[in-house]
């Protein structure tokens, strides 16, 4: 489901109205031609529009631009564009949602990429709808041909070295950052990685500007972004609102104990705090806000989510390997009432010595999420502690904990 105009006082740029796919032709008569304009004229928008990643890192779309086109005039080999469609992430549905109502903006998107790079080849990486993006591309005649790849299900499969490493042949897994994937990723070749939503803002700001991009937002956050919220009892939703939107107005806080930001990878916060929060692409992570209902134990909700990112990880270093299916394991102790020994304190200490020695950001993200649980949850962890669980309804059953 998708909310548009009347929930967000805007009107929505990236998904088409009315909750229907827009075909080549209703793309082209609502957004009008794109032009695309030489690279450096192209890289120029991008950098007054401040535009930054919508996958979860929101690094500055510019940067990331320049830094590709220039690995390739120094290296002589054209770049690639890699389309990040996978939407690894369990809660998460935006990306999913854009690519089946606008696929087209994120087509024109990646031209622009390709144009503002130097690029000669292109990939759009999906795990699910490759069928139907396939269908859509046989309506195009674009400048760099596009290959719709197919990704195997798996939390990671959306990492950007891993996601470079498949395409270009090899496993789906996290590759060690030296050299980084923007100097040498699919066939050797300097490669761009960019989400799909922050393609499809590209797309946008070659046809209309960066002052129109940044008539929505802040003056430090401009733009709008796609959410997926998770409200108790309600089907989840795929929403568009500037930066800077209080929370309260897209997710209600009635009922609810605390929200996770960001997803898997995000932090909890309890609802009090979040009443005073606005949508903030620091801490929005994933784009998820997911309200957890005042009847659940966060503590079980968390151990689930724990369990599952254990079970994903690629287990090609230590933090992942050893430590983060030895924290999944304490957690549960934590999520059980009963004596728990100093298993609190042994989660916080392991957090410590996994953080920032991965091949990927895959245990930091998994730590980000047990810090926040330990601080949000604190009085449910001495609850526990003293053998017994405030919660009233049945645990673990919440759809976004249960992928």
């Amino acid at each position: 489901m998708t909310a548009t105009f009347p929930d967000l006082l805007m009107s929505p740029r990236l998904l088409a109205p009315g909750g229907a796919p827009a075909d080549h032709g209703t793309h082209e008569e609502r957004y009008g031609p794109l032009a695309y304009g030489d690279p450096e004229a192209l890289l120029r928008l991008v950098a007054e529009s401040g535009l930054t990643g919508r996958g979860g890192a929101a690094f500055p779309v510019y940067r990331k631009l320049v830094s590709v086109a220039e690995s390739g005039r120094r290296t002589g080999r054209a770049p690639v564009v890699v389309a990040n469609g996978a939407e690894g992430e369990p809660a998460s549905r935006k990306d999913k949602t854009l690519l089946r109502l606008s696929p087209h903006l994120v087509l024109d998107g990646i031209q622009v990429a390709a144009a503002a790079t130097g690029a000669q080849e292109a990939h759009l990486a999906v795990e699910e709808g490759a069928s139907a993006l396939e269908s859509v591309l046989t309506h195009r005649r674009d400048p760099v041909p596009v290959k719709v790849v197919r990704l195997p299900k798996r939390f990671l499969s959306g990492q950007s070295s891993a996601l470079a490493r498949y395409v270009g042949g090899g496993a789906a897994l996290p590759a060690y950052k030296d050299p980084p994937i923007r100097e040498r990723g699919v066939g050797r070749a300097p490669t761009l990685v960019q989400n799909v939503e922050t393609l499809a803002h590209l797309a946008l700001i070659a046809r209309y500007g960066p002052d129109w991009f940044r008539s929505a937002g802040t003056p430090a956050q401009p733009g709008s972004v796609l959410c997926t919220v998770h409200t108790p009892d309600r089907e989840v939703r795929v929403v568009e609102a500037p930066f800077g939107t209080p929370l309260h107005r897209l997710l209600p806080l009635h009922g609810t104990s605390a929200v996770l930001l960001g997803g898997y990878h995000g932090t909890w916060v309890p609802t009090t705090e979040a009443a005073e929060l606005t949508l903030d692409a620091t801490t929005m992570g994933a784009g998820v806000l997911a309200g957890l209902p005042a009847d659940r134990c966060g503590l079980t909700e968390t151990a689930d989510v724990l369990r599952y990112l254990a079970l994903q990880s690629a287990g090609q270093c230590g933090p992942c390997h050893n430590g983060l299916p030895r924290m999944a394991a304490a957690f549960r102790t934590l999520a059980t009432p009963g004596a728990q020994g100093t298993t609190r304190t042994d989660i916080a200490r392991w957090s410590g010595l996994v953080e920032g020695r991965g091949a990927c950001h895959h245990p930091d993200g998994t730590v980000r999420l047990v810090r926040s649980a330990l601080t949000t949850f604190a009085a449910e962890l001495d609850a526990h502690a003293r053998g017994f669980c405030t919660a009233t309804a049945p645990q673990g059953e919440l759809t976004w904990t249960s992928a």
